[in-house]
């Protein structure tokens, strides 16, 4: 499985123009963290998002997980007012791991 994350907005945003996206294929990971993330992709998809407000947040950063398994993909798309507890756990083990490596 390879995960690809996307961020965009928030205050900082100039700073991330350009930038590649994250790609942390699991293949090449020790065996605990890839199960730790394949498990995190599963309470991220269950999760709903939650309700989009009508509010507008100016620097609200939005996230887009692609989850590659090999044979199809699927985009998980959240921002900081409409992310799980569980997607916001799989974004911050993306940034440790992919920091570490």
């Amino acid at each position: 499985m390879k995960l690809t994350l996307v961020e965009s907005g928030g205050l900082a945003a100039g700073l991330r123009l350009g930038r590649p996206p994250l790609v942390l294929d699991l293949s090449t990971l020790p065996e605990a963290d890839a199960r730790e993330l394949a498990d995190l992709v599963s309470v991220a998809r269950q999760a709903p998002a939650a309700a989009e407000s009508s509010r507008r947040v100016p620097d609200e950063m939005s996230y887009t997980i692609t989850v590659d398994d090999g044979e199809a993909q699927e985009a998980l798309h959240r921002s900081d007012t409409t992310m799980s507890q569980g997607f916001a756990e799989l974004v911050d083990r993306l940034h440790r791991l992919a920091s570490s490596g």
